[in-house]
């Protein structure tokens, strides 16, 4: 076997590893029978919301124990058809397992990536809020670009999006958008976007075709479930209603049914103006319990989190990443230096590599060397 496609088999084998440790694949056949016997109770739909936890945690388990036994099994299965090309002299066996090989090892990276979303919260979703900053009308139209960055991101995750507010702008693009983003790991791969997303560009808005930099805030954080926790003292809110004032058509609301909710000691503010006001109230107090809880998460986590303890303005030297469309283009970010040319396929929703990065540099504390050496 050529030294290239043994170092190949490595990185795989070293995956692999990980992947076991991380499913503790001794206890996974046991658990998942747990997690079938409780299936089977006739009373589990009962609770409609325990129940669907449940069938979720399960479906998240096969797949872990699925992906883990068919990635050892291909890389056996093709070194196996390397060693016998080899005996027979047959170039065209080498070649075809070689390539499989090295489609494997980017599947096992990739997943062991995601075996290191082990944070509390990580198999969450998530609420993902945008808002314009500094450059007005640029800035609103910047917002409006990320939320199609985003949705077409989830999309194409399988991942389901649900508005729960919008605030159009005055002349174009939208001034904040708040989003439920619903599937499994939706927090741990998106809460590496939070941060400040900076904008350059020859503005459509300026007759002038001058350059222009536009920026906007990104906030991430996970819907809290049953299992966790979240006291609000009724005495340190204000709930207020108002008429929703979105883009126009179907989704302009003719009564004060928008709910705007007001944590006092936090300063928090959330909405949600999509629903009925009985929906929308319920909404904005389950996105302030995960506000808070992003907060708690923020204080455990400081060093992980020092952009959320101080996120300042929307502006100048916030930004974690910027999108640079003239005089050339490049997507650049500031934390793991990871960038691209590829601007056109970063706006459409090709975010992948960029969580990557984020997460192999810094997941749950560790490095991606660290976490291998557990």
């Amino acid at each position: 076997m050529r030294a290239e496609i043994q170092n190949v088999v490595e990185q795989i084998e070293k995956s692999v590893k990980l992947l076991e440790q991380r499913l503790d694949w001794e206890t996974a056949q046991h658990r998942l029978e747990e997690f079938n016997a409780r299936v089977e109770d006739p009373n589990l739909w009962d609770d409609p919301e325990a129940a669907q936890k449940l069938m979720r945690d399960r479906q998240m388990l096969v797949d872990a124990i699925e992906t883990y036994t068919s990635i050892k099994q291909d890389m056996s299965d093709n070194v196996e058809m390397i060693e016998l090309g080899e005996m027979e002299d047959d170039q065209e066996v080498i070649t075809d397992a070689e390539n499989a090989l090295k489609a494997l090892a980017e599947k096992a990276a990739k997943k062991e990536l995601e075996a290191l979303l082990d944070g509390e919260a990580d198999g969450n979703d998530t609420f993902l809020e945008i808002n314009s900053g500094a450059g007005g009308t640029e800035s609103c139209d910047w917002a409006s670009m990320l939320a199609r960055m985003y949705v077409r991101w989830a999309e194409a995750h399988g991942y389901e999006v649900e508005l729960q507010s919008e605030q159009a702008g005055e002349e174009a693009g939208i001034k904040s958008a708040a989003y439920k983003i619903s599937g499994p790991n939706a927090y741990g791969w998106l809460k590496s976007e939070s941060g400040v997303h900076r904008l350059v560009r020859i503005s459509p808005f300026d007759s002038a075709a001058k350059r222009h930099t536009s920026f906007c805030s990104v906030w991430v954080y996970p819907v809290v479930d049953d299992n966790i926790e979240i006291e609000v003292n009724p005495a340190d809110i204000r709930i207020d209603t108002f008429r929703s004032s979105g883009a126009g058509g179907q989704h302009v609301n003719t009564t004060d049914s928008a709910v705007r909710i007001t944590h006092h000691p936090t300063g928090i503010v959330v909405t949600s103006s999509e629903k009925s006001q009985h929906q929308n109230r319920d909404i904005a107090m389950k996105a302030l319990k995960s506000r808070l809880y992003q907060l708690e998460l923020d204080r455990r986590h400081a060093d992980i989190n020092a952009a959320h303890e101080a996120k300042g303005d929307a502006g100048w030297g916030n930004q974690i990443r910027s999108y640079v469309l003239q005089p050339y283009q490049m997507v650049k970010d500031l934390r793991t230096n990871y960038e691209t040319s590829d601007t056109k396929g970063v706006l459409d929703g090709d975010l992948d590599p960029f969580m990557a990065a984020t997460l192999a540099q810094n997941v749950s504390g560790k490095s991606r060397a660290e976490a291998r050496s557990d």
